[in-house]
């Protein structure tokens, strides 16, 4: 197939315009094939997801005294892949949203995966401020060596896409 080729043979006669319009009818205005298309490009990031998650919960806890919410567990959570179809960005993604709400540390995935760390004021002394350092680089190492397979599975989820629409059309 070269480059700019429909993945599909259509045939530009009357009889493969009409398999075309009812092909597209079938399928109520995309709606159901963007939502197939997401969900199947998720699945495909669902393997990063887990593998990065597992990684911030290997992640050494110093602290003396349990803490109320969990720090790994709530970046653990905030984890996801995320599909975009349209709009000022289209693709597929593993994301680490932020943390509201916990601790006051919005920002704990992107903390916490830099070799930089961050600082916080010491507990009951706010004029004393501490460094403090996560698991460097949790989030990248988890996806290192295997870009391509996740690439792979999201084309072939677009691949999969591009075969239900041309059967419909035959």
């Amino acid at each position: 197939m070269a480059s700019g080729e429909p993945p599909f043979d259509l045939q530009c006669t009357h009889e493969g315009l009409d398999s075309l319009v009812r092909a597209l009818r079938e399928e109520e205005d995309g709606k159901q094939l963007r939502k197939d298309l997401a969900k199947n490009m998720r699945d495909a990031l669902r393997p990063g997801a887990e593998h990065a998650k597992s990684a911030v919960m290997g992640m050494i806890s110093t602290g003396g005294l349990p803490t109320s919410p969990a720090l790994r567990t709530a970046i653990a959570r905030k984890i996801r892949p995320e599909v975009k179809l349209g709009g000022r960005w289209s693709g597929a993604r593993v994301k680490a949203f932020k943390t509201k709400n916990i601790r006051g540390f919005p920002n704990a995935p992107k903390r916490t995966n830099r070799a930089s760390g961050w600082r916080h004021p010491v507990f009951g002394n706010r004029e004393v401020w501490a460094q403090q350092r996560g698991k460097i680089g949790w989030f990248d190492r988890s996806f290192q060596g295997r870009e391509g397979l996740y690439k792979e599975a999201v084309e072939a989820a677009m691949n999969d896409m591009a075969q239900r629409i041309a059967s419909r059309v035959r």
